[in-house]
């Protein structure tokens, strides 16, 4: 696990080390094990490593014997079944990552199908003077870039890329739209202009410093589904869950995992009880006395009934006000996701003691758990909705006229991409939020959280064979009488019946919305006189919505309040102060 980045002069312009240098510092808090560097002509490369695998010789940048040199951030698991096909001969290091080098050496760009993992890398390839760039299928690692007339850059995180001065701060208001209502962005155009994410999957190969070559790999099938009978996907999952759950705990350092009181973490605490002698450390958010629902019980039951070393680290309001202008900060990329407050807490925690985490992202997305699946499944006539039809703002007039133009377009355009082959309207709606939801929300808070704290995340459930096996089954085997992920709640119920998987669950929440109203009128007046917050929103109408009750109105300000504290990091440049009501008042506009 890494940070990484690169610029590669175009033409006659020539690389200035200096660039590496402020690149690096900028990703220093992602691999503070140390660094490498590379440079050649025109291409540099830098990276700073989290030392998990190979810590003895896995430095980078990496070599070919035919002089090419790789750099990566991430984890491929089946690195030990390629090493003995490709052969043991040649390889120079125990790392993971020098499987894919050698992969591209023999198979070129088509070879990184092979790979299961969590990965983004760049290769400087000097046999065909090209560089190459590499994300993986589920967009776990992330990859910005810049290109000019005169540069290509890149970067594992965006603010690196601003921080280098490679380009500015300026916020597109199509992005802006997205955020305020679904609390995410879609697409290849990040927020801040001029910056592009590498896609799930993409793979792009540059000559001269031009994009030359665009390649997508998908792990998504549009062939519909099989007729696997319950019994046997059963069996079938039994193993494929298996095998994922025993590569990703591949590592030459100690592992921990993140424990809710749901089907998904409870599914993989179990799994790691069966493959691990010793017992699993399993952290747990706690929450303290409110009105949201609090799963801590359920979560203890279910750590008791694996052995687990169960650790509970509470999250409190006070921490909501003191962490939040940091954790805003860190999301570079935004994703207005309340879930990032108690992970980033339990990152904290969980690095004293560890350097790998594993986690239950993307259980609801391969077997349909989410509420909404079922909506999509039912006639229009009998309630049926095509997904993110409504946004936060919907009904609050709050905002100026125009800044949600368009703000669904992203999401109009991802249905549209993946409604193709014989998928099932629910099969549409799980591939549109692995393209952007997935990426752009939950794993980016994961990957921000995370790394934020020297933490790396694994996440068992995204596997390309996982996937394949989730994505083919019918419709019948995830939603069943009006329950989501079927087959996984029967499988957990044989093996850890405790868990309760057919109870009645309520979704993850953080009481953002009961801490922003007891606080609402010393904070709507902050929260109007912002910067980024006057140039959507009339100051007057923001202050009154700081001081309306209910859900819909504490969902709007809390949105407000994370865009303003966002802003001011990301587009401003204003360093978080120790908490809100302080980081807030230090930047008013009159």
């Amino acid at each position: 696990m890494c940070g990484i980045a690169g610029y590669i002069a175009k033409d006659k312009q020539t690389l200035d080390p200096e660039i590496l240098d402020r690149l690096r510092d900028a990703l220093w808090h992602r691999g503070p094990d140390g660094d490498g560097r590379y440079i050649k002509g025109p291409v540099g490369f830098i990276q700073t490593r989290l030392a998990i695998i190979d810590l003895n010789t896995g430095d980078q940048p990496l070599y070919h014997e035919n002089g090419s040199a790789l750099i990566a951030n991430g984890e491929i698991y089946n690195y030990l079944e390629l090493r003995k096909e490709l052969g043991e001969e040649g390889f120079k290091t125990h790392s993971d990552s020098e499987t894919a080098l050698r992969i591209f050496a023999r198979d070129g760009i088509g070879g990184f199908d092979q790979l299961r993992g969590m990965y983004a890398f760049a290769i400087h390839d000097v046999v065909d003077n090209q560089v190459v760039l590499c994300r993986d299928p589920f967009g776990i690692k992330q990859v910005y870039y810049v290109e000019t007339p005169e540069y290509f850059a890149f970067a594992s995180e965006a603010q690196a890329l601003v921080a280098a001065g490679l380009v500015g701060r300026e916020v597109r208001d199509d992005a802006r739209s997205e955020l305020l209502q679904v609390q995410f962005t879609t697409g290849s155009d990040m927020i801040l202009d001029g910056i592009k994410r590498l896609q799930s999957g993409e793979t792009i190969v540059l000559k001269n410093g031009r994009i030359v070559e665009r390649r997508r790999r998908q792990v998504l099938s549009d062939a519909g589904a099989t007729g696997n009978n319950l019994e046997s996907a059963l069996y079938e999952w039994d193993r494929v869950f298996e095998e994922s759950v025993r590569l990703h705990q591949r590592s030459d350092v100690d592992y921990a995992m993140f424990l809710s009181g749901g089907v998904d973490s409870a599914s993989l605490l179990g799994m790691m009880h069966r493959l691990n002698e010793r017992p699993v450390t399993a952290y747990t958010a706690a929450f303290e006395a409110s009105s949201v629902h609090d799963e801590r019980e359920l979560a203890r039951e279910v750590a008791k009934a694996c052995n687990a070393n169960h650790i509970e680290v509470m999250f409190s309001e006070n921490d909501f006000w003191t962490l939040l202008p940091e954790v805003a900060a860190r999301m570079d990329d935004p994703a207005a996701d309340y879930a990032i407050l108690p992970t980033y807490k339990l990152a904290k925690e969980a690095a004293r003691d560890f350097k790998v985490v594993l986690s239950g992202e993307g259980g609801d997305e391969l077997f349909g758990g989410y509420g909404r699946y079922r909506s999509v499944m039912r006639p229009f006539l009998l309630g049926g909705r095509v997904m993110r039809s409504k946004g936060t703002f919907d009904k609050i007039d709050v905002l100026r006229p125009g800044v949600l133009e368009g703000w669904r377009d992203g999401i109009a355009a991802s249905e549209s991409r993946e409604s193709r082959g014989k998928r099932s309207r629910l099969a549409i709606a799980q591939a549109v939020d692995c393209a952007d939801w997935l990426p752009n929300d939950l794993l980016l808070k994961l990957d921000r959280m995370l790394m934020a704290h020297g933490l790396e995340g694994r996440t068992p459930f995204l596997d390309p064979v996982v996937a394949e096996f989730a994505y083919q089954l019918p419709d019948r085997l995830k939603v069943r009488k009006g329950v989501g992920k079927f087959l996984l709640r029967s499988w957990l119920e044989r093996c850890l019946p405790m868990a309760k998987p057919f109870a009645k669950k309520r979704g993850f929440t953080v009481p953002v919305s009961e801490w922003i109203a007891a606080r609402g009128k010393e904070l709507g007046p902050l929260v109007a006189r912002q910067a980024g917050i006057i140039e959507i929103a009339d100051a007057d109408r923001v202050e009154k919505l700081f001081n309306t009750p209910g859900k819909r109105e504490g969902a709007a300000c809390w949105h407000l309040l994370f865009y303003a504290l966002w802003h001011q990091a990301n587009v401003l440049g204003h360093a978080p102060c120790p908490d809100v009501f302080e980081t807030l008042a230090s930047f008013q506009k009159s």
